[in-house]
């Protein structure tokens, strides 16, 4: 079977809307879970966004938002 033929599912995600944060998405993708384990959630299956470089030198991690042109996957990995 080709590499092709096994991506038969795609991973849940979503493109930010202008101005949200990690707990918006959890909000409104999660709404099922506690806020804080939402978040968590996320940030876990997102590192890609979460661990990025903040702006500059001494920059709190708080100033380091998530872009409208990130992906932002909703759901786990598959195993």
């Amino acid at each position: 079977m080709s590499a092709t033929a096994q991506l038969s599912r795609v991973r849940k995600s979503i493109l930010p809307q202008g101005g949200d944060t990690w707990e918006t998405i959890a909000a409104r993708e999660l709404p099922g879970m506690a806020a804080a384990d939402a978040v968590a959630a996320l940030q876990s299956w997102n590192l890609h966004v979460f661990m990025r470089a903040a702006g500059g030198v001494g920059r709190l991690r708080s100033d380091n938002p998530i872009l409208p042109s990130d992906v932002i996957f909703v759901e786990a990995p598959q195993a």
